[in-house]
């Protein structure tokens, strides 16, 4: 089968490698993809956000399956359209991907069919806003109701930080994504990632990672779509994850149903552990991204074939099969981010870090000038690797990391380092 891929990022690079694994693959197109993923597929340069475009690319190259890596072309139907034209596609409807599109429609539906959530309110107007969070005080958590590339949400410890968080919102930092906002209660616990596969009626589940967002070591700084994850998460026991399963998704899996929209594709969960359980803090609707790197780096089984059933309603037939290895990735960005950065500076050693035991590189954002592999965006690579404990996973990441040469780059140096910590009193 020919397979087009959607996408430019890391997380498509951890696609790309895993999709090749799979013997029922003819071929890997990817659309636009970047020079890691050029390695294993045949990279083109189509607009995905001309739908019609892509329809006729698949109609023209035999493509038999469309994976769709990122957000904005779920939420834009590209699923619909794709569907239309009897092409079949991995990922959730339009309708459906509102569950990402707009935290108020999650929000929404958390609320009339009794899934644990935040207490939220919603508001299209700064006045209200400010009204409902002089009510309710600090701390408090602020997010663009939209899609923001993972950056539109502030966790406002105190009031000033509340009101900016509004005040940018409202003033379009964000764009049309914060035209309406989010209010709602600030969660205590830890913070974990849950995946789960779904075909519409059956769920299962996947993997668990935790992400670090925060820019700075000790999570410090603002927030930024990832600086690096691991998994699994180990706050995310098998008793947890079914309580997940059957707390969360599944309601969420019969809500979707029972409003004419059911959902295929996979939950991307993020989660709030804390001494009421489980708490849905927001769903994405696609694989997440720096996650998937680590969940594809212990997937044992064939990843293209559980996509294909998933799409295709029969995924009560399938189990995921993960090694029980950790898998830790570092997010190597340019300077500057997740503000404003420069893009064209050389890296060079990655061969060198793939040299490192248990390492492999993911571009995120790169692009190839002749030999040479140049930045190209904010996150730009994902120094990743697998060990028995999260340390010696977390370790050899690092040793990747310090075996490239790029000045311009940076990164974290704590990655894991709760999980690490877990280890350590557990010795």
């Amino acid at each position: 089968m020919n397979v087009l891929l959607i996408g430019s990022g890391g997380r498509e690079d951890a696609l790309a490698h895993a999709l090749v694994r799979s013997p029922g693959l003819t071929r890997l197109w990817a659309a636009p993809g970047n020079p890691g993923v050029a390695r294993v597929a045949t990279c083109v340069d189509l607009d995905v956000a001309d739908h019609a475009a892509v329809v006729a690319f698949c109609r023209a190259n035999d493509i038999g399956f469309v994976v769709v890596g990122p957000e904005v072309p779920l939420v834009a139907g590209i699923v619909d359209d794709l569907a239309a034209a009897g092409i079949p596609a991995f990922g959730p409807s339009k309708l459906a991907a509102r569950l990402e599109g707009s935290k108020g429609f999650t929000k929404d539906i958390c609320a009339k069919y009794a899934i644990p959530t935040a207490a939220y309110g919603r508001f299209t107007d700064l006045a209200a806003a400010r009204a409902y969070l002089a009510k309710v005080g600090a701390p408090i958590v602020v997010k663009a109701d939209g899609l923001a590339a993972g950056k539109g949400v502030t966790v406002a410890m105190t009031m000033a930080e509340a009101e900016a968080a509004l005040a940018d919102c409202f003033a379009g930092a964000f764009g049309t994504a914060g035209a309406e906002v989010v209010i709602e209660a600030f969660l205590e616990g830890e913070e974990a990632s849950f995946f789960a596969l779904c075909d519409g009626e059956t769920a299962i589940a996947f993997a668990s990672a935790q992400d670090h967002k925060r820019v700075g070591d000790g999570d410090t700084g603002p927030n930024t779509g990832g600086m690096g994850a691991y998994s699994p998460a180990p706050i995310m026991t098998p008793e947890m994850s079914e309580r997940v399963m059957a707390e969360i998704i599944r309601p969420t899996v019969a809500a979707m149903q029972a409003e004419g929209c059911p959902f295929k594709g996979v939950f991307f969960a993020g989660l709030m552990i804390g001494s009421k359980g489980p708490q849905l803090i927001e769903y994405n609707t696609r694989f997440g991204d720096p996650e998937t790197q680590v969940m594809m780096q212990r997937l044992d089984g064939d990843l293209l074939d559980l996509l294909l059933a998933t799409t295709n309603g029969t995924l009560a037939e399938k189990s995921v099969t993960l090694s029980p290895d950790t898998a830790l990735t570092v997010v190597v960005a340019a300077e500057g981010y997740p503000g404003a950065v420069e893009k064209g500076s050389e890296i060079r050693g990655i061969a060198q870090a793939e040299a490192r035991p248990g390492v492999f590189v993911y571009h995120a954002g790169t692009k190839a000038a002749g030999d040479r592999i140049l930045a190209n965006g904010g996150r730009v690579l994902n120094v990743t690797a697998r060990g028995g404990s999260v340390a010696e996973a977390q370790a050899r990441a690092y040793a990747g990391v310090d075996a490239l040469d790029w000045p311009e780059g940076f990164c974290r140096r704590d990655i894991g380092w709760r999980a690490v910590a877990r280890e350590k009193a557990g010795a």
